[in-house]
């Protein structure tokens, strides 16, 4: 009975370990993309992650875990994936980095809400306050300006949450056919060869200085997205989702330790407001663990 609490927890650690190491993997694009096009990155970051994806499968011995089996959702799956780096480019482009994240942050609410008819997964009132108060905590950091929200900027941010929320739940239904493997797989080469197209007329040469860099993106990446994909296959989004809040924590962190970047007190309130709703999440399913533990019929 209480496998799935316990279960819940480990996926929320993995989700945890996945938003680190994908915030680490950012700071590092934020070094290169000093150099070069923010689609020629995106390449870079998926295609850079597939020989360290192979080297894992290489050393399990099981090549037949990178087989899809259900196709035609790794075709959708890509398409999202594709569609999600357009339109987030594109609102980056035209919007403020402030406003765009306080739309494409909705993901966590999205998925939740998504969750309930398309896999008929339950929602209490509370976990819904939860998200929706770490939601807030991520707009009282990012401080969202308003203008340009009703633009095709704002338009193409919310399709690009949209399109993430959708592919968290692909994994969801992925995770009864195909391995973690397969389905990190299919959205590297999907995503990496899509923006390939986009990428290659102002395609710069990459120098030899930053193979060591792109090295690091190529592992964390690989590491983090075999993480994150693990988190929905052994929970519902609804209880893995909301943690990638804890993202803005760990940029905050780095930008101080990196950029010297001191955060304001305004972000500090955020943060707690984030970490609170984080905590209680935990709390809960820790809670949810407790009776079930407890024998049906104690003896005195």
């Amino acid at each position: 009975m209480h496998s799935q609490p316990r279960g819940n927890l480990r996926a929320i650690a993995l989700m945890l370990a996945a938003v680190g190491l994908f915030a680490f993997m950012d700071a590092t694009l934020k070094h290169l993309a000093q150099g070069y096009p923010p689609l020629e990155l995106v390449v870079v970051r998926c295609l850079a992650s597939l020989p360290f994806l192979l080297c894992y499968t290489a050393w399990r011995g099981n090549w037949s875990v990178l087989r899809p089996r259900n196709v035609p959702l790794h075709l959708v799956r890509g398409v999202l994936a594709f569609t999600m780096l357009v339109t987030f480019i594109y609102a980056v482009a035209r919007l403020s980095l402030a406003d765009t994240y306080a739309i494409f942050l909705c993901a966590p609410l999205l998925m939740t809400a998504l969750s309930v008819p398309l896999l008929g997964e339950r929602v209490t009132v509370a976990r819904w306050c939860a998200i929706a108060v770490g939601l807030a905590g991520v707009l009282v950091m990012l401080r969202p300006t308003g203008s340009g929200l009703g633009t095709l900027g704002g338009l193409a941010a919310a399709i690009s949450a949209l399109c993430y929320a959708l592919s968290g739940i692909t994994i969801r239904v992925l995770s009864r056919t195909d391995s973690t493997g397969a389905t990190v797989l299919s959205f590297l080469l999907l995503a990496g060869l899509g923006a390939l197209g986009l990428a290659l007329p102002d395609w710069r040469p990459l120098a030899r200085a930053d193979w060591l860099w792109i090295g690091f993106v190529g592992i964390t990446g690989a590491a983090a997205q075999q993480l994150i994909t693990e988190a929905f296959r052994r929970a519902p989004p609804a209880v893995v989702g909301p943690f990638e809040y804890t993202a803005m924590l760990w940029a905050f962190g780095l930008d101080r330790l990196l950029w010297q970047h001191l955060p304001t007190a305004t972000v500090l309130v955020g943060s707690a407001i984030v970490a609170a709703s984080g905590l209680y999440m935990i709390w809960d399913e820790r809670q949810s663990i407790a009776p079930a533990v407890l024998p049906a019929n104690p003896q005195p």
